[in-house]
């Protein structure tokens, strides 16, 4: 079992290390199956719990960072047309971490890119894994502290409007299924955790 982080609660130490014993895959090949921009896919071979063989087909990925900023009980949404959705979405300013770089750091770099928004200091609140069954990406999700505004300026290919929308209409839309994306979710419930 990986190490965890101090703190961490001993009912999730005890849960994860005693679930491990009978359910690990042993990693038997890896064939690269694919290689673009901002990730990469390869399939794996496996011994199964049971010993029996089995295949995973798995996408690589440096994962991303997003910023919950909030003003006047209201979180800071982009909105942007998704292809892979073929919808728009409404989701916290993120993006994708660059190979070796600092999760915080990717944040505010996005944070400013898309918003303009500059903060004093970033407080990690979460670290999401939307598909842990076959990829390894993580987002890491930062509260802002100390907001200032300056000029955006966001990617040649990104095109972005910049929302401010109440938490709690975040918190609805998201019980609706409106607002799908796990970071934005989360986000809004960090937000909404340190108004209390």
């Amino acid at each position: 079992m990986p190490s965890l982080p101090n703190g961490t609660p001993k009912s999730i130490i005890d849960a994860l290390s005693s679930a491990a014993e009978g359910l690990e895959e042993r990693v038997i090949k890896e064939r690269p199956m694919w290689e673009g921009n901002i990730f990469r896919i390869s399939q794996l071979d496996v011994e199964q719990p049971d010993g029996t063989p089995g295949v995973r087909d798995i996408v690589w990925h440096h994962g991303g960072a997003g910023v919950a900023a909030v003003r006047d009980g209201k979180l800071c949404l982009v909105k942007q047309w998704r292809v892979a959705l073929d919808r728009m979405t409404l989701e916290i300013p993120a993006g994708k971490i660059d190979a070796g770089e600092d999760p915080a750091v990717c944040a505010a770099r996005e944070l400013a890119e898309e918003t303009g928004l500059v903060a004093e200091s970033l407080e990690f609140v979460a670290s999401s894994a939307g598909a842990p069954g076959f990829t390894n990406e993580r987002t890491r999700i930062f509260l802002a502290h100390g907001l200032s505004t300056h000029p955006a300026h966001p990617d040649p290919d990104e095109f972005v409007d910049v929302l401010w929308v109440p938490v709690e209409d975040v918190i609805a839309a998201s019980r609706l299924g409106v607002i799908k994306d796990a970071k934005t979710i989360i986000a809004a419930y960090a937000a909404l955790a340190a108004e209390m």
